[in-house]
């Protein structure tokens, strides 16, 4: 998954973070082999920002893909809460990402998200 991570960190260059300068970026690869980008997107009214994950996982779902079509996530920093239900809806079950020490942590979204909600189907 070292790739992948290194790929989103490459995505995150393009982000657009006016405020916060922090630039998220994500790479969604799908159970057939295509892969999707994300970067974040950020507002001046800050709740309406798109995180980098959502931003890919956006792209994948605009092209037909649904929750279980997606292999893996790999995002160049720790994803936060609300993207932690994001990648467990999709039933993503492998999401890679930079961790502050420099490594690269590969978990499920069990793992980043204890005790979440049952989904429908």
């Amino acid at each position: 998954m070292k790739e992948l991570v290194e790929r989103a960190e490459e995505v995150a260059k393009r982000a657009y973070a006016p405020y916060s300068n922090y630039r998220v970026g994500a790479v969604v690869r799908t159970t057939d082999g295509r892969e999707f980008e994300g970067a974040n997107v950020e507002n001046a009214a800050y709740p309406l920002t798109q995180c980098a994950e959502k931003t890919a996982i956006g792209a994948a779902a605009s092209a037909g893909y649904r929750p279980g079509d997606l292999a893996a996530v790999a995002i160049s920093a720790s994803p936060c809460g609300g993207c932690r239900q994001w990648l467990y809806e999709w039933r993503v079950p492998a999401v890679s990402y930079r961790r502050e020490d420099g490594s690269i942590a590969t978990v499920s979204p069990d793992e980043l998200l204890p005790d979440s909600w049952n989904l429908p189907g």
